[in-house]
């Protein structure tokens, strides 16, 4: 049992993964796609669920401490300052697009696939290689945007989040559906397009509950005994 067939296992899985879902790829479709016995697979991983862990753990540890580097950069740059919105957005998305071209589509949609994959073991997996990295940019968050309430910072970095995982699982319908404008593999460029309109949500006016977005538009007449000065 060499290393190399321990790499071919990985590499396999990594692909199928990525294409099909992690619950979609059988042990013995992958055993067939990588060209080993299921022997090999137990021989070197034990299991499907330790085969998964290793196939995301080769890629996330990395993508995790380049995050954690660029937000220590962009805190040290700052600090006792608020910290700018943009650069902890661009600390949260960037190493995940960059890290995507230099291993081509397949990690991008194994991305996307690993935030929204059900099985618990894989959010099981999930939680403990994001959970520190969710709390650094959760405090991140407070200090670039410190008006929101906890409850707004958590709904808008939400969909902030989901706009990454998207394109990271749909690059290439984005690509087509506009004809080729918008290229994910100009990585440098969906990087800055994603984090300004990531921007714009964070710094959005929060609106109270109950209150209509229309509202906001509207100026409420002065009190009668009020005289109106411009």
């Amino acid at each position: 049992m060499s290393h190399d067939t321990r790499d071919q296992i990985l590499d396999t899985a990594e692909r199928l993964f990525a294409e099909r879902g992690i619950d979609a790829v059988s042990l013995r479709t992958l055993t067939t796609e990588a060209g080993v016995n299921l022997a090999s697979v137990h021989y070197h991983f034990g299991s499907k669920e330790a085969l998964v862990t290793e196939v995301f753990g080769r890629r996330v540890e990395r993508l995790n401490r380049e995050r954690l580097e660029m937000l220590d950069e962009v805190e040290r740059q700052a600090g006792d300052d608020p910290l700018p919105v943009e650069d902890v957005l661009r600390a949260l998305f960037a190493p995940a697009i960059r890290t995507s071209q230099q291993s081509g589509s397949t990690f991008m949609r194994l991305c996307g696939r690993m935030y929204a994959e059900p099985a618990e073991y894989v959010q099981k997996y999930f939680d403990e290689k994001f959970g520190p990295v969710i709390e650094r940019f959760t405090a991140a968050f407070t200090r670039a945007v410190p008006e929101l309430s906890p409850k707004e910072r958590g709904w808008r970095l939400h969909f902030a989040v989901g706009a990454m995982v998207f394109t990271l699982l749909e690059s290439e319908k984005l690509k087509h559906y506009s004809r080729g404008l918008c290229d994910p593999s100009n990585v440098e460029e969906a990087i800055e397009h994603m984090v300004q309109f990531a921007a714009a949500g964070m710094r959005a006016q929060a609106l109270l509950a109950g209150e209509h977005p229309a509202d906001e538009l509207k100026t409420p007449p002065p009190p009668p005994s009020e005289e109106v000065t411009v």
